[in-house]
C-alpha cells in the first residue's frame, strides 16, 4: 500500500468509527432551542435598551449585547458548516438570517474566507487567516517591515494582538460590507444587502435616536470592541502558534487538520464560551458534525491519533493565549527564512 493509500485508509477508518457512534446525526432540538433563546435574548436586550434610556448603565448592556452576538455568530458558524440541517439550502438561509440579519455580518464573505482556511489551515499562500495585514503571522513577511514604525510594532505584535482585537468587530463588519457592495461574486447578494442594511441601519438609528451623541458613540464602541475581542479570543487559540506549512507541502487530510490545530481543555463553560471551537481538531476533521457531538468525538479522535503516532495538541485556554503571544513576538523579531516545521516537512514529497 502506498503512503497516500495508507493515509486515506486511516481517515476512512476514523470516519467509519465516528459515524457508527452516531456522532454525525442532526441535533435539531439543540439547535432550535439555541435559536429561540438567542432570539429572545436579542429582543430582551432591545427592550432593556429602551427602558434604561439616557444612562451610562447602557455601557453594561452594550457589553452584554456583544457577548450575545458572539453566541449568535457561533450559531451562524454551525449553520454555515451544514451542522444544523440536512438540507444545504436550509443551512444557507439559516446562516443568512443569523449572520446577516441578527448580527449584521456578511455570510457570503465569511464563508468564502473560512472555507479556504478549512481546506489548508496554516499553509502559506492558501490560508487567508495567516495573510499579513496589521499582524504578521509568518516570518517570510517580516523582511517587509525592517524599519520604522512597522518594525517597532512587529517586535511587539504579540503583546499588542489582543488589544488590537478591540477593532476586530469593526473590521469584520466592514469586510463583509465591502464584499456585498463590491464586485466579488456573492451568492444571494440582494438578500445579503437587504438583511445587513436593515440590521446595521436599524441598530444605528435606534442608538442615535435614543441616546445623546456622545453616549451613543460610547455605546457602539463598547459593543463593537467587546464583540471583536470575544471573537478573536475564541478563534485565535485554535491555530496561531501551530506549525506553518510551506506553500509547496503536500499533506494528507487527516494529518493536515490534526497537526495544524490545537484543542482547548475545559468543561462545559469552555464549550459554551468558545462555541465548541475548543474542539478544533474534531471540528476540522468533521466540519459538519453538530457542535454537541464534538465533546463525544474527542476521545475517539485522540485515541485514534495516539495509535498512529500523530501529534494531538491540547492546552488550557490561558496557556494557549500565552502560546499565541510568544509566537507572534517571535515572528516579529525574526528576519530569517520561514520556519520549517519538522512535523510537516516530511510530507513535502508525498504525491
Amino acid at each position: 500500500m502506498s503512503p497516500r493509500e495508507r493515509q486515506t485508509s486511516d481517515f476512512t477508518a476514523l470516519t467509519r468509527t465516528v459515524q457508527e457512534a452516531g456522532l454525525m446525526r442532526r441535533r435539531y432540538g439543540y439547535y432550535w432551542t439555541r435559536f429561540v433563546l438567542l432570539t429572545f435574548a436579542l429582543l430582551g436586550s432591545g427592550v432593556a435598551f429602551v427602558l434604561i434610556g439616557h444612562s451610562w448603565w447602557q455601557m453594561g448592556l452594550a457589553a452584554v449585547i456583544a457577548l450575545i452576538l458572539g453566541q449568535v455568530m457561533f450559531l451562524g458558524h454551525d449553520a454555515a458548516h451544514r451542522q444544523i440541517f440536512v438540507s444545504g439550502r436550509w443551512n444557507d438561509w439559516a446562516s443568512l438570517v443569523i449572520a446577516n440579519l441578527y448580527a449584521g455580518m456578511s455570510y457570503g464573505w465569511w464563508m468564502h474566507k473560512h472555507s479556504r482556511h478549512h481546506a489548508k489551515p496554516n499553509q502559506v499562500g492558501a490560508d487567508p487567516d495567516i495573510d499579513s495585514d496589521v499582524v504578521i503571522f509568518t516570518t517570510e513577511n517580516i523582511t517587509k517591515v525592517k524599519t520604522g514604525f512597522g518594525a517597532w510594532f512587529a517586535k511587539r505584535q504579540g503583546y499588542l494582538f489582543f488589544p488590537l482585537l478591540l477593532l476586530e468587530g469593526v473590521n469584520l463588519h466592514l469586510s463583509g460590507i465591502k464584499t456585498i457592495f463590491g464586485r466579488s461574486p456573492v451568492k444571494r447578494r440582494p438578500v445579503e444587502i437587504v438583511f445587513v442594511t436593515l440590521r446595521l441601519g436599524g441598530y444605528l438609528a435606534l442608538v442615535f435616536w435614543l441616546l445623546p451623541v456622545g453616549m451613543a458613540f460610547a455605546f457602539i464602541a463598547v459593543q463593537f470592541g467587546i464583540f471583536g475581542v470575544y471573537m478573536g479570543a475564541s478563534f485565535a487559540p485554535n491555530h496561531k502558534g501551530m506549525p506553518i506549512v510551506p506553500a509547496n507541502s503536500r499533506i494528507d487530510f487527516l494529518r493536515r487538520q490534526v497537526l495544524m490545530s490545537r484543542n482547548i481543555r475545559g468543561g462545559r463553560f469552555t464549550d459554551f464560551f468558545m462555541g465548541g471551537l475548543n474542539y478544533q481538531i474534531e471540528h476540522h476533521l468533521f466540519p459538519s458534525m453538530p457542535r454537541p457531538s464534538l465533546r463525544n468525538a474527542q476521545p475517539i479522535v485522540r485515541e485514534f491519533c495516539d495509535s498512529r503516532k500523530i501529534s494531538y495538541t491540547e492546552t488550557g485556554l490561558a496557556q494557549s493565549y500565552g502560546i499565541v503571544v510568544r509566537y507572534l513576538n517571535k515572528v516579529g523579531l525574526a528576519a530569517r527564512d520561514p520556519f520549517q516545521c519538522p512535523l510537516t516537512a516530511e510530507f513535502r514529497s508525498v504525491r
